[in-house]
């Protein structure tokens, strides 16, 4: 090799690293500071209670809406803040820090209901439902789960069809985050049953139509203070100008809201973790057995190492899929599958050893680990589980379609 010949490979790397700034902005830092100092003063003495009563904290998060903090993707002009994908993330794990039932409202009403709405809208449908939505005077859900049809979306059964100016939408939707205090309902439901995938439309349904009903709320593991429930459509009267896109659109608007939303989950994932990394050390230090604290033995430091660790690779692949999103400098789905992926089993086996760490008091129900615990089961199944996450990676991987 000649002297001073650096090979290509090497250069790119060092153009790279010089490139990469893992520091926040002061926007960043400032939202961070600000949602946590919320969640403390405003949150964290009702959590307890409202999980243990399954009540929806609907004062702090119409709070929240006040903040900005309900409409973080929406650009100002449409009366939200125009935050970036990363800030969205920082604000969702400080929430999720100490309530991780908060952090779910918050994700389902930006991530797969204003951002889809703000993408495939109308201007007269933005211009109704957006500013709103962004203020948190309504909140949004998401309905495309059926009792038969989850990981595979294309498998709905509720059907859409057209009567002049409107449509009627039959169906039974499940696991509706945000049902009973949702102003506006992204539905998807078949326009053309024989299309298959292509035969599935989106519609934006307000609570008021005709032929929509809950039907019932989940008694739930975990989440307790984020309502889901099963709603009913018969023949729901929905007018055609609340067709979010074409017919036949349907799943590509689900499929693409549900990549971004897999960033606001493992951010939350990221933000129990952490939540249950602090509760562990702080119990560690003054927790005492056999003559001093428990800190001090090396069984637990390295499980609280071990913690640590999982948190902050979770959330550096969290944030490098929600700076994809912005950049558009590489495949964003695939990235954000990989952050859900891992920040969800992630979780489980922090919150598993913050329990353990805890002994006897982490099995009570007057422990936030117990309750962190419970929440953090979920974040591996919903808005896809990881063996689906594992498919869309597998798939990307191997140039699959």
């Amino acid at each position: 090799m000649a002297a001073g010949f650096v090979p290509a490979r090497v250069v790119l790397h060092c153009r790279v690293a010089r490139a990469m700034d893992f520091s926040l902005t002061d926007d960043q830092r400032l939202i961070r500071d600000t949602v946590r100092n919320f969640m403390e003063t405003e949150l964290r003495p009702l959590v307890r209670e409202n999980d243990r009563e399954a009540r929806f904290p609907e004062a702090q998060v119409r709070k929240l809406g006040e903040m900005g903090f309900c409409g973080m993707l929406v650009p100002e002009q449409w009366g939200g803040s125009g935050a970036d994908t990363v800030s969205y993330a920082i604000m969702l794990e400080e929430v999720a820090r100490v309530c991780a039932a908060t952090a779910v409202t918050l994700s389902v009403t930006n991530s797969v209901v204003a951002v889809p709405l703000y993408r495939h809208g109308t201007e007269a449908q933005r211009l109704k439902y957006l500013p709103r939505l962004a203020r948190g005077e309504i909140l949004g859900a998401f309905c495309l789960t059926e009792p038969a049809a989850g990981s595979d979306a294309a498998g709905i059964q509720s059907r859409a069809e057209r009567r002049g100016d409107e449509y009627l939408l039959t169906g039974t939707k499940t696991w509706v985050t945000n049902a009973g205090h949702a102003g506006l309902y992204l539905v998807f439901a078949k326009t053309d049953p024989q299309a298959g995938a292509r035969g599935v439309s989106a519609f934006l349904v307000e609570p008021t139509f005709p032929g929509f009903r809950i039907s019932r709320y989940e008694d739930k593991m975990g989440l307790r203070a984020s309502h889901s429930a099963e709603v009913v459509l018969q023949d729901c009267r929905v007018p055609a100008e609340n067709r979010l896109g074409e017919e036949g659109q349907g799943l590509k608007i689900a499929l693409e809201a549900l990549d971004g939303g897999r960033v606001g989950i493992a951010a939350q994932a990221v933000g129990i973790a952490q939540g249950a990394l602090e509760a562990a050390v702080a119990y560690a230090k003054q927790r005492r057995a056999f003559g001093r604290p428990i800190a001090e033995f090396q069984a637990i430091q390295w499980m609280l190492a071990d913690m640590q660790t999982e948190i902050e690779a979770a959330r550096a692949l969290t944030y490098y899929a929600a700076w994809l999103r912005d950049s558009g400098a590489g495949k964003h789905g695939p990235a954000a599958s990989r952050a859900k992926l891992y920040a969800g089993e992630m979780v489980n086996r922090v919150v598993y050893r913050a329990v353990q760490i805890h002994g006897s008091q982490g099995y009570s129900r007057e422990s936030d680990v117990e309750r962190m615990y419970r929440d953090a089961r979920v974040l591996s199944i919903y808005e896809g589980t990881s063996e689906i996450q594992r498919l869309v990676i597998a798939r990307d991987l191997l140039g699959l379609r």
